[in-house]
């Protein structure tokens, strides 16, 4: 009876430190006393196991057919032998046999202890496999708890069980942890060893970038704001491209917070990393002179064939459009998933005047300077043009007869947007047409200047910062 007792006791403990079900652990006991039963009476043994925790109490019954001729001792018992029990006993009946806890001896002890060790371990595996092979992308957090050959070993907080590492090649060198210091990452994937499910985290990752916004920005919590592209370069900058499910809000503004809280806050934790923001596009020439951001793009063309972009900046813009060894443009194409090719407008009229890169794809809108396309129109939001190419309307000649009741029609256009519209057709139809717009990238100019000066105050690699290195590092 002791021995029941202290081995409930165990049940009870070790419930609590490894989060396993009651009931399962009743089930794995039980399993773990039929490997005992096994062990000492043969493998064909069957046996009726009770346990009673509010009693403290473990039955055990081995269950026996009363036959003429025993040819299974282990499940067999002669009519003789049960008659000696009891004399009502006939051929078929099934005899029931208490079993006490102390006729276990050491050997079929320690079968049961293996196979609740085994279905524990089991049990585990499952568990962590279940928890998290949906969970890629979150953010985890927890402590490191050994560093062996440049790979972090860490504990999580939450589910101390499983086996969590960032690879050397998953961490930022620029960052130094040692053991027992707090840390987070996001997890990148779950792998399958000998041992069971192995937790890989990162902190190198575009992911880890893209779950610390999660993190910082209620709307993207909500499903509001969405990340939907991300390049990376880590330890020196990022390029995010957000969108916008609802029209009031702006995907930007949201990520950048109230004088760039919310984007000073990711910057910190990736110890001063620029993060540049820029809005999502689905037209991939908008899209890359959104990505080219700080540079200002003069025009874009698109082979779709090649998925190739061709970019003309002006010739004080290149450097800025290229960026430190280039870094801008190779972030630009990795975040809109385009090969991006610059020239300054003066190789391109070189060039343009040899051999034609590209011819500009077949459209029925006009290129000429006195009907610009509205993307290229200065002073037009992202958002407003998005709206009224949903429409149909795609240079300035389609919506130069509209009047303001023509844009209140369309959904997302408020009215101070119908008026800025109605005062931006008057401008253009009274002055002198450009030839070629500047387009704002997800802010006005007067915006940007707004931005410039916050991220002055944020810090470096917030939104706004153009430095003099000409890498730039205005978000947008």
């Amino acid at each position: 009876m002791a021995a029941s007792v202290e081995i409930l006791s165990a049940i009870r403990e070790l419930t609590n430190s490894k989060q396993i079900d009651r009931a399962e652990l009743h089930g794995l006991l039980e399993d773990g006393i039929n490997a005992a039963l096994a062990k000492k009476h043969g493998p064909t043994v069957q046996a009726e196991v009770d346990i009673d925790e509010n009693k403290g109490q473990i039955r055990i019954v081995l269950l026996k057919t009363v036959v003429e001729e025993v040819t299974d001792s282990a499940s067999q018992i002669s009519l003789e032998e049960a008659r000696y029990e009891d004399p009502d006993f006939q051929i078929g009946d099934q005899m029931e046999i208490p079993v006490d806890f102390a006729e276990f001896g050491r050997t079929a002890v320690q079968a049961a202890k293996q196979r609740i060790i085994q279905r524990v371990r089991e049990g585990e595996r499952s568990k962590i496999r279940d928890e998290f092979s949906s969970r890629v992308g979150d953010l985890l957090s927890g402590e490191v708890q050994q560093i062996e050959r440049g790979k972090l070993v860490i504990m999580l907080n939450k589910f101390r069980e499983a086996e969590a590492i960032i690879p050397y090649r998953e961490q930022n060198h620029r960052e130094h942890f040692h053991q027992g210091d707090p840390i987070r990452a996001v997890l990148k994937r779950v792998e399958e060893t000998p041992k069971g499910p192995r937790l890989v985290l990162s902190r190198a990752d575009a992911l880890f970038v893209k779950a610390l916004f999660k993190l910082e920005v209620p709307e993207i919590q909500q499903n509001l704001v969405e990340i939907r592209a991300s390049a990376r370069e880590v330890g020196s900058r990022t390029k995010i491209a957000v969108f916008s499910r609802d029209d009031s809000v702006d995907p930007v503004g949201a990520c950048v917070g109230l004088k760039g809280s919310r984007v000073q806050a990711v910057v910190n934790e990736l110890g001063g990393e620029r993060i540049d923001i820029v809005p999502w596009s689905a037209d991939p020439e908008r899209f890359a002179k959104l990505a080219l951001a700080p540079a200002r793009v003069a025009r874009v063309f698109s082979d779709p064939a090649t998925k190739t972009i061709q970019a003309i900046v002006d010739e004080d813009q290149l450097s800025l459009a290229i960026g430190r060894n280039g870094q801008n443009v190779r972030l630009a194409s990795e975040l809109t998933e385009w090969k991006i090719e610059l020239y300054s407008s003066r190789e391109w009229m070189e060039r343009g005047s040899d051999q034609p890169i590209f011819a500009p794809l077949p459209t029925d809108e006009p290129v000429s300077g006195v009907n610009p396309r509205l993307a290229d129109i200065e002073g037009m939001q992202p958002a407003t043009v998005a709206v009224l190419e949903e429409a149909g309307y795609r240079t300035l000649d389609d919506i130069i007869d509209l009047e303001r009741e023509d844009f209140l029609r369309l959904p997302g256009i408020a009215p101070e947007e119908a008026d800025r519209l109605m005062a931006i057709i008057n401008e253009l139809t009274t002055d002198e047409v450009p030839e070629s717009g500047e387009e704002a990238v997800a802010t006005t100019e007067a915006d940007a200047e707004a931005s410039s000066e916050m991220a002055s105050e944020g810090g470096t690699g917030t939104v706004g910062e153009v430095t003099p290195d000409s890498e730039g590092g205005k978000s947008e």
